[in-house]
């Protein structure tokens, strides 16, 4: 390259002839600058000694001369956009290479204090003009280039953890549905399987796709952090399961973790599978058990099987399921009414604990008891019509869905929130 090239640089990125004449008697110092910031200056930086040998005196040492001679050749200020390529794929590669954001844009940073040194050390008197000029220059370069490193460093960053919370979502899925663990051979021995109900935390007007996203993130993380592991989550907006390899039993704060993070209305069930082949019974036990829970209008919080037991049992589909069903078409249109049924029900007939929950005088309890009797032809003070009640709940809520018994290889968890 000739020395007018770098001239004719320079004047197109408005500086004067002096600032490029500078900066052209301080290039021949780049490579020795270079090598010295790689394998000096930056060992200043906390972190920096850890990293190989090959990526400091290379990689690091490599972009450094290269971001130096743009500058020096006159392309600071006025960068062309594929002239930040290299310094974009630089920040790709460091992302997945696990360096931390902060050390590398700490290395730009001193990069350019070390090249205004070096431009001050080599002005003459009667050139601080020219000084300014390129100190100008220099900050412009500094802040189009970092930000065009941030942007790249945080793009891959992102695309690394999506494709890892992909990689968590496909195990989990495979293992519920009786496959083979794309990771590898799971060890065979116990897993948890537990079902984490959200569908009640978050208004259905606030259901929007970041809302949604920031939910499953909090989940994720409180779910990682009670395990002190990655766990294999398959969630969405409305909840979803999550497998524990190795683990038989709930840590004792997940439930409180989980409502830290998501709201106070979390539901959860857990169970234990013997071994991998008793993994998908276990989810659908689990799933199965937070549904009838919410159908007869449970409490939120931690449900085991025990504690909805009959509901479980009478929700199971029969020949009889439409039919049993079809008692409560009669409150079709009135949501208030089974509403009320179902949290009725769920507080043990309790008609006081009824209007607690529902905000009501009692008195407006009993009144919509009786109306709801009166369409039904169901008399809550029977046994059997409050059994069938609770069946005909379970099985409207459960649709078309239906449900399957849990195999002999799952245990319900003891787990407590």
């Amino acid at each position: 390259m000739t020395q007018e090239e770098p001239r004719d640089r320079g004047r197109s990125a408005g500086l004067s002839p002096a600032a490029v004449a500078l900066a052209a008697r301080c290039e021949p110092r780049v490579n020795e600058l270079a090598r010295r910031m790689a394998r000096e200056v930056f060992e200043q930086l906390r972190g920096y000694s850890g990293l190989p040998a090959d990526v400091k005196d290379v990689e690091i040492a490599a972009t450094a001369r290269h971001a130096m001679r743009l500058f020096l050749r006159g392309a600071a200020g006025g960068v062309a956009p594929d002239a930040l390529e290299h310094f974009q794929e630089r920040a790709a590669q460091r992302a997945e290479e696990g360096m931390p954001l902060h050390l590398l844009l700490r290395t730009y940073g001193l990069g350019v204090r070390e090249l205004w040194r070096v431009l001050r050390e080599t002005a003459a008197p009667g050139e601080q003009d020219a000084l300014a000029e390129l100190a100008e220059a220099l900050f412009t370069a500094e802040d189009r280039v970092v930000g065009a490193v941030t942007e790249s460093y945080l793009d891959e960053q992102a695309a690394l953890v999506a494709e890892r919370q992909e990689q968590r979502r496909s195990r989990a899925r495979a293992l519920l549905e009786g496959g083979a663990d794309p990771a590898g051979p799971t060890a065979d021995g116990p897993t948890l399987v537990l079902y984490a109900g959200f569908i009640e935390t978050v208004p259905s007007g606030e259901r929007s796709p970041v809302a949604v996203r920031r939910l499953l993130r909090r989940a994720q993380t409180a779910l990682d952090r009670a395990f002190g592991a990655e766990t294999l989550a398959l969630l969405d907006g409305g909840g979803g399961h999550v497998v524990v390899p190795g683990r038989g039993e709930a840590p004792a704060r997940l439930l409180d973790a989980l409502r830290e993070a998501v709201g106070p209305e979390v539901r959860m069930a857990c169970a234990r599978a013997q071994s991998a082949q008793d993994i998908p019974a276990a989810g659908r036990q689990v799933a199965e058990v937070v549904r009838v829970a919410r159908a007869c209008g449970r409490p939120a919080g931690l449900h085991r099987l025990d504690d909805v037991l009959l509901e479980y049992h009478l929700s199971r589909p029969s020949d009889a399921s439409d039919r049993i069903a079809a008692l409560l078409a009669p409150l079709d249109g009135r949501p208030e009414l089974l509403q009320t049924l179902r949290i009725h029900l769920g507080q043990r007939q309790d008609r006081r604990a009824t209007a607690r929950v529902l905000s009501l005088h009692p008195n407006s309890v009993d009144n919509r008891l009786t109306r709801i009797q009166e369409l039904t032809g169901l008399d809550l003070g029977s046994p059997r019509d409050t059994a069938l009640a609770l069946a005909a709940l379970s099985v409207r809520a459960a649709g078309a869905a239906g449900g399957g018994a849990a195999g002999g290889g799952v245990t319900g968890s003891d787990a407590t929130g």
